[in-house]
């Protein structure tokens, strides 16, 4: 299944790296943002299905960014994908509202592995069987 998906990386190289990681996934619609601001004007014209989310970025930085989409939108899947790998930075972004965590440098399989973990946790729950 293809997503809609936005990434948030204020590095244009990282974002050509995770953009080229989903295209290789079959994810090929793929809308960038290099900060919070940007993110949040693209969100406004067109939600995503999913959004990776790095950590530092200038202008608003990742968490800034999610706790704002989280005050109006709490079923937005949210990936932050970062090199922060402290528990405590992992925790913190998780109160903040992000479903995932990634720790950059990743490979293809973890990426893949997270964005099927998040969306399952957004899958409609089967129909309860007629039995």
């Amino acid at each position: 299944m293809s997503l809609k998906i936005l990434l948030v990386d204020d590095s244009r190289t990282i974002r050509n790296i995770q953009k080229n990681t989903l295209k290789m996934l079959g994810h090929t619609d793929v809308t960038e943002a290099a900060d919070g601001i940007e993110a949040l004007a693209c969100i406004a014209k067109h939600r995503p299905d999913l959004m990776l989310v790095d950590w530092n970025m200038p202008n608003m930085d990742g968490i800034t960014l999610i706790k704002k989409v989280r005050e109006s939108d709490k079923k937005l899947p949210i990936i932050m994908v970062t090199t922060e790998a402290e528990k405590s930075r992992v925790l913190e972004a998780l109160k903040a509202g992000v479903n995932n965590y990634v720790v950059k440098p990743f490979t293809a399989e973890t990426l893949s592995e997270k964005i099927a973990q998040t969306m399952a946790k957004f899958a409609p729950a089967p129909a309860a069987s007629a039995n």
